[in-house]
């Protein structure tokens, strides 16, 4: 990723924070209460945002191993001010290739943001099995679902928004991509080996107030939209032109649908959990 994404993170993080489902953070943050500690691997960590999002809801002694393969973003993560017990290990890891050893070692607890989407239904079986394996609950939040409703409505919205979604399908990385589809799939493959899965909308939503990253959105949709060749460029033209009016003018808001999942196993086929895999007692 570039300087520009880092920006881009830096953008969204309080909309990210704002979306999170809450009855699902305390479901986390009631799993793991009474537990001196926790180990927690974040995979995909960015800066850290899921780091400062979920570290207030959990025991004060924290290790979080920060998994990314961008140097430059694990550089600057940061805890939030008051995690004065809270352990930092950025790991730069290939996660397409070498997922099983951000997973090995004593840890607590899988985390992922806004990343499902993005890989491929084969990677996200891996990790589900791998996870499952080693008895780890899984807090993935703001996986896309595909849903999203501009208002005011635009004749070419629909048109747009499916020629995202179609882009949202193609390779980022991790071999052809879930897109649109990763909500509902990841709910079933957690489901598939074991997990019994509690799961909670968590839309970006945004009002006429939160003009620059609505701004940052349609030019995001607008541009998939054209490298799928669905939308004739002065059709797309036309359609960045009308949403920046009514952004401009203070009439547009913006919704796109997300959700969160907390996943914890149950299915005995696993076996026990091996007492070198745990920093903490057993999560019940």
């Amino acid at each position: 990723m570039s300087d520009f994404s880092a920006n881009w993170l830096a953008m969204r993080e309080p909309y990210d924070h704002r979306a999170r489902n809450a009855a699902l953070l305390q479901k986390v943050a009631a799993t793991f209460s009474g537990h001196p500690a926790v180990a927690v691997v974040d995979l995909a960590c960015g800066t850290g945002s899921t780091l400062r999002a979920l570290s207030p809801v959990l025991p004060k002694r924290q290790s979080w191993r920060l998994v990314d393969n961008d140097l430059s973003l694990l550089a600057r993560i940061k805890a939030a001010p008051d995690a004065t017990e809270t352990t930092l290990v950025p790991t730069p890891v290939d996660l397409k290739r070498d997922l099983e050893l951000a997973l090995d070692g004593p840890l607590d607890l899988v985390t992922v943001s806004a990343l499902f989407d993005l890989v491929s239904p084969e990677w996200l079986e891996r990790l589900a099995v791998e996870a499952a394996a080693r008895h780890l609950p899984v807090y993935a939040a703001l996986t896309y679902d595909g849903q999203v409703a501009f208002d005011p409505a635009d004749p070419l919205d629909t048109r747009v928004v499916g020629a995202f979604n179609r882009h949202q399908l193609s390779d980022k990385g991790f071999g052809p991509a879930l897109g649109p589809r990763a909500a509902r799939v990841t709910v079933e493959a957690l489901e598939r080996v074991g997990y019994a899965v509690k799961s909670g909308q968590s839309d970006w939503q945004f009002g006429p107030e939160d003009a620059e990253i609505q701004l940052e959105l349609i030019a995001g949709f607008a541009a998939a939209a054209r490298e799928t060749g669905v939308v004739a460029l002065e059709d797309l033209v036309g359609w960045i032109a009308r949403r920046r009016e009514a952004i401009t003018d203070g009439t547009a808001s913006l919704l796109i649908g997300h959700l969160d999942v907390f996943a914890q196993t149950t299915d005995t086929r696993w076996g026990a959990r091996s007492q070198s895999n745990s920093t903490s007692s057993p999560i019940g």
